[in-house]
């Protein structure tokens, strides 16, 4: 009877810690550290963890449906713009300075409806659950630009994978802080030709920070690669390589974003 108690607190256990490595916040909620003390207290526990788990990709599918009902009644541009509101996130059309955005409560103005026909040029969709499937309500904006992902749980190798549908537009790309893309997962960047810059700050998953950041560099020449605690692993040269590169790079790009009109600080401060 002990024997088969430690085993199912044991199984329990590691249920557990499947379960709360898989939720997207760096630090345990309240909910987290409750459900952890019952399963190593009570193992009655598991259908809970079960459900819990259940319930929230059912949450993620549902909000990444495909909208094709509004496409069709509305056009892919008035589509692709409800989809990036519904999931708390902001866009602004190309040719406008003004960025649509929900309040707090989520709740937004449908004055977008009034623009059939721009096309969306940035995208900001950080912190929210959109994963690949999601992605199919915004690959027809051939013209994207500035796509920020940043702390997106459900952002993965599949999702970047499929951004070679803007490999002829994006231009810059922040998936800083998204703890499921791993080494692998960035050389899907390599289609994106056109792209000039790159957060890939605070990724935990990476093994070896500063060697990726090498490779994506060599991947990657034409694009500013910026991130922090990539000097791990690296020697003194190789810091100081790296920091050579990174500011030529950093110089090469301010003309053309001078010519554009405004520089990525200048378009993140007009999105706040």
């Amino acid at each position: 009877m002990q024997v088969t108690r430690q085993t199912c607190q044991r199984v329990l256990w590691l249920g557990t810690r499947r379960y709360l490595s898989a939720t997207p916040a760096s630090q345990p909620t309240v909910i987290s550290r409750f459900l952890l003390w019952l399963s190593q207290n009570f193992h009655d526990v598991e259908p809970l963890l079960n459900w819990s788990t259940t319930l929230r990709n059912r949450v993620v599918r549902r909000k990444n449906l495909f909208y094709g009902y509004a496409q069709r009644r509305y056009g892919e541009n008035i589509a692709a713009a409800y989809y990036i509101l519904s999931l708390k996130g902001a866009f602004r059309f190309a040719g406008q300075t003004e960025w649509f955005r929900p309040n707090d409560r989520g709740r937004f103005s449908y004055d977008f409806m009034s623009f059939p026909a721009a096309t969306i040029e940035e995208i900001d969709l950080s912190g929210t659950p959109i994963n690949c499937n999601g992605l199919d309500n915004l690959v027809t904006q051939v013209h994207l630009r500035r796509l920020t992902l940043r702390g997106c749980p459900e952002v993965d190798g599949w999702f970047l994978s499929r951004l070679h549908a803007f490999s002829e537009s994006l231009e810059e790309l922040d998936i800083s802080h998204c703890p499921r893309i791993t080494t692998g997962a960035l050389c899907a960047l390599i289609h994106l030709r056109k792209l000039k810059l790159l957060d890939i700050s605070s990724l935990s998953s990476l093994q070896n920070p500063g060697l990726v950041h090498i490779l994506i560099e060599e991947m990657l020449p034409h694009c500013l690669v910026t991130g922090t605690g990539y000097s791990q692993g690296l020697s003194s040269e190789d810091r100081m390589q790296t920091n050579s590169t990174a500011g030529l790079k950093a110089q090469a790009t301010q003309p053309q974003a001078e010519e554009n009109g405004q520089t990525s600080v200048q378009r993140h401060g007009e999105m706040h």
